[in-house]
């Protein structure tokens, strides 16, 4: 197995990666598997395994009172991705957050990890939970994703939490982080995001991975920036086909981007479900072919657990 890192140093041509979610609680693994098997033709380096933070919710109590319950509807990020490499032997990027955890809790997390063989994080902030209007770090935990890459770059040292151990083993982690073409929504703009997504790399990040994007010159424009700001780690486009008409209106206001307007004239366009997929698959290999001709070190697809149209995609790219 190896690093995100070492694939890129290694590559002679432009590499296949996804992203998937955790199964729902109750949903069977063999579901995942069987969306992701049919991408394996294509030898994607690395997958991506997203984590899902906790939600609250009421439960009413046979007094009449209501009960506030914390529950995870997406648990087994840890688990899936040895599960991974074990059927498919692909290495995994488990994605680790800082909102639910203190900082114990996310060494001993990224202990576990390292005896497992994971290799690879993705350090992130993580969302909000549901009804808080901005994110609230967990006491003891981390507030911003570059303390959490300085944390798994000091593990990296051998630089554990308890200064009472005696020649503690460094971890051996590639650390990824996002990066926003389009700024983060909570970034004033975008070259402030510019001076946090700097600190991550100062801090010990090793490449950087993208929000999805529908527009190609808004990622070259990103990584101009980067450059000029003195980022130089590889910067993986993040990319993502339509398959629903509706998605024109809720990614731009889940993820707070941009959709060209060609792009939403052709699926405004579109009789059938099958039309609007038919139209997120040419869109996305029309992006990729101009990518891979640019050179970028990656083409990074969110699949959200399907994998039709990136098989489509990937068929005629890799």
């Amino acid at each position: 197995m190896a690093k995100v890192i070492e694939h890129i140093k290694n590559a002679k041509s432009t590499l296949f990666s996804l992203e998937i979610l955790p199964p729902s609680t109750g949903e069977s693994i063999q579901k995942l598997f069987d969306n992701v098997a049919p991408l394996m033709e294509f030898k994607p380096k690395f997958i991506d395994v997203t984590y899902h933070r906790e939600e609250y919710v009421f439960k009413k109590m046979p007094n009449g009172l209501l009960e506030q319950k914390s529950i995870r509807k997406r648990p087994g990020t840890v688990s899936i991705c040895a599960a991974l490499m074990h059927k498919f032997n692909v290495d995994t990027v488990p994605h680790i957050i800082c909102g639910g955890f203190t900082k114990e809790e996310t060494e001993y997390a990224l202990i576990d990890l390292n005896f497992l063989g994971i290799d690879n994080v993705l350090a992130l902030r993580g969302d909000s939970i549901k009804g808080q209007k901005s994110f609230e770090p967990t006491p003891g935990g981390h507030r911003f994703a570059d303390e959490l890459v300085s944390q798994i770059h000091d593990m990296n040292r051998g630089h554990y939490l308890s200064d009472e151990l005696q020649n503690p083993t460094p971890t051996k982690f590639c650390i990824g982080v996002a990066g926003y073409p389009e700024k983060h929504f909570e970034s004033p703009n975008l070259k402030t995001d510019l001076k946090y997504l700097k600190k991550k790399i100062e801090n010990g990040a090793d490449y950087i991975v993208t929000q999805m994007f529908f527009d190609n010159a808004k990622y070259f424009d990103y990584v101009e920036k980067c450059q000029a700001e003195g980022i130089t780690v590889p910067i993986i486009p993040g990319l993502k086909p339509i398959t629903t008409k509706s998605q024109i209106f809720n990614l731009p206001r889940n993820f707070f981007i941009d959709m060209p307007e060609d792009l939403i004239d052709a699926i405004e366009k579109c009789r059938t479900d099958d039309d609007v997929k038919n139209v997120g698959i040419e869109w996305a290999i029309h992006q990729s072919k101009e990518l891979i001709a640019n050179k970028v070190p990656c083409l990074h697809f969110y699949s959200m657990g399907k994998s039709t149209s990136i098989q489509h995609i990937a068929s005629k790219l890799f």
